[in-house]
């Protein structure tokens, strides 16, 4: 049986370029078994055999993993064997993007750390602080919370990190499009000036998380669980079966919840561009057109805001579009299926450039279908369908990105502006309370929602968020505080 122990006091020094095994339940160690036999669990997910290992043995790494593919199991496993339970200080931070997610993986991590005697809390916005400073109180082993609530806590004393062991990126995607990076930024602050143990799961890794990474991990392996080896650069091909006079509407759906960095919507006509251009202005998006009908003065303005990554939504023809390269570019959205089958190729590769991923969406209609499955035919491209979010569902993702917006607002305000602000808590409250005078406070929140939504989700670092590599460089370099260089790639067995 191989047992693998807890590493957290491994040199910093030591070369680790050995590739780890597998596990199963087999072969785990006696805490992790208890734990494991007390939910019911008779084998071990992949994202667990694969990334288990690496946690033990100390070792940064980024997993490829989404939603559903057992990832919690895969960190919060580990914890049994590396966190002291007779120290009641936080020795593990869960970074998640939302509070139902800090819900879910908190209450996973209580279930599964309980037989270890482990105490959990989860902390996110939106709700008093009343239960969760109780809870902190009592301490707490493992920390799980959205950013914006636990740099609250940090700036509060009410949590402190001087014994954090294990620190985790839980969808790190997500968290960056939901706004969170600065918040990130000034969690970095709190953490100890040695090293801690860092890993990150994330969907896909876009450029930002790629700088993300290189931020916060240290030298960063990368297991996907998908391929046989990892692919950074590769696009993830998505279409939405919606009705044809939906399409405007779905697209904005679409366009709230991935909130992208910067993305080109395709379209067959130039009618359809100014059209969808101006459905996109209209709700609020930094939108720009960019046809063959334009001046050359006009055409110039636009393509010098692309280059300066000052407008975030171009919307173009195959034409329109040639010869542009956006670096940063997240997403791609295919307003209807290209009439040519060759520009599908040419509109997809447009993202997952300068070593990150991407995704390309296509919104079909009636016989648009057809088109769409041709063209995976052809191109033998794995184009999966896709469910267009509800309106509750982007409600949901609104108002908690709009919580953490002004939650980060209120806390960079200084003792003034917060006397300022207790003049007007009666009014607001007077306002909230009755239905039609409520809109008065929405639209301000509408309006300091779209002014914020424009500011870029994280800055670029084109020189370091490069491709993983290969193999460690001999010049080791990097520093402590759990800055690393790149990610490495690692293949999968």
């Amino acid at each position: 049986m191989l047992t693998f122990a807890a590493m957290s006091d491994a040199p910093e020094e030591q070369a680790q370029t050995n590739d780890l095994p597998e596990v199963s339940i087999g072969d785990l160690s006696e805490n992790l078994a208890k734990a494991v036999a007390s939910v019911g669990w008779d084998k071990l997910m992949p994202v667990q055999s694969r990334a288990i290992p690496y946690v033990l043995a100390g070792r940064d790494v980024m997993v490829q993993a989404r939603t559903g593919s057992g990832k919690t199991g895969a960190f919060v496993l580990p914890m049994l064997d590396r966190i002291d339970p007779k120290n009641m200080a936080c020795q593990a931070l869960v970074l998640v993007p939302t509070r139902e997610l800090a819900k879910q993986v908190g209450e996973q991590a209580e279930v599964l750390g309980k037989s270890a005697g482990l105490n959990v809390i989860a902390v996110y916005g939106g709700v008093k602080y009343g239960g969760q400073l109780d809870a902190f109180k009592k301490g707490a082993h493992v920390v799980v919370g959205t950013p914006g609530r636990v740099l609250d806590h940090l700036m509060r004393g009410t949590l402190n990190l001087d014994a954090l062991r294990m620190l985790v990126f839980d969808e790190a995607d997500r968290m960056l499009s939901m706004g969170f990076y600065p918040d990130m930024v000034r969690v970095k602050g709190f953490l100890p000036r040695r090293r801690v143990h860092s890993s990150m799961f994330s969907a896909t890794f876009p450029h930002h998380v790629l700088s993300l990474a290189n931020q916060f991990l240290h030298e960063p392996e990368t297991l996907s669980l998908s391929e046989d080896h990892i692919h950074v650069t590769e696009v993830e091909h998505i279409y939405y079966d919606v009705p044809a006079l939906k399409k405007d509407r779905c697209l904005v759906r679409l366009i709230e919840i991935d909130n992208p960095q910067a993305a080109i919507i395709f379209c067959n006509r130039k009618q359809t561009v100014a059209y969808v251009a101006a459905v996109l202005q209209n709700f609020g998006y930094d939108a720009d057109a960019l046809s063959a009908d334009l001046s050359q003065g006009a055409r110039e303005k636009v393509l010098q805001r692309v280059r300066d990554g000052k407008l975030k939504f171009l919307v173009a023809t195959d034409v329109a579009a040639r010869g542009l390269d956006i670096p940063a570019l997240s997403h791609v959205y295919q307003y209807e299926p290209p009439e040519d089958p060759e520009a599908y190729i040419h509109r997809a590769g447009r993202t997952g450039r300068a070593g990150a991923s991407g995704v390309a969406i296509t919104l079909v209609a009636g016989p648009e279908l057809m088109e769409v499955k041709r063209l995976s035919t052809q191109f033998r491209v794995n184009i999966v369908e896709g469910k267009i979010p509800t309106e509750e569902e982007v409600s949901d993702v609104v108002a908690e990105r709009t919580v953490a917006l002004l939650e980060a607002r209120l806390r960079a305000a200084d003792s003034m502006k917060r006397e300022r602000l207790q003049r007007f808590i009666p009014l607001v409250q007077s306002l909230s309370a009755e239905g039609e005078e409520a809109e008065l406070i929405a639209m301000l929140v509408d309006d300091y929602y779209q002014k914020e939504l424009h500011r870029p989700i994280a800055p670029v670092e084109p020189a370091r968020a490069g491709r993983p590599r290969e193999t460690r460089r001999d010049d080791r370099g990097g520093g402590g505080g759990g800055r690393g260089r790149g990610p490495r790639r690692r293949r999968s067995n």
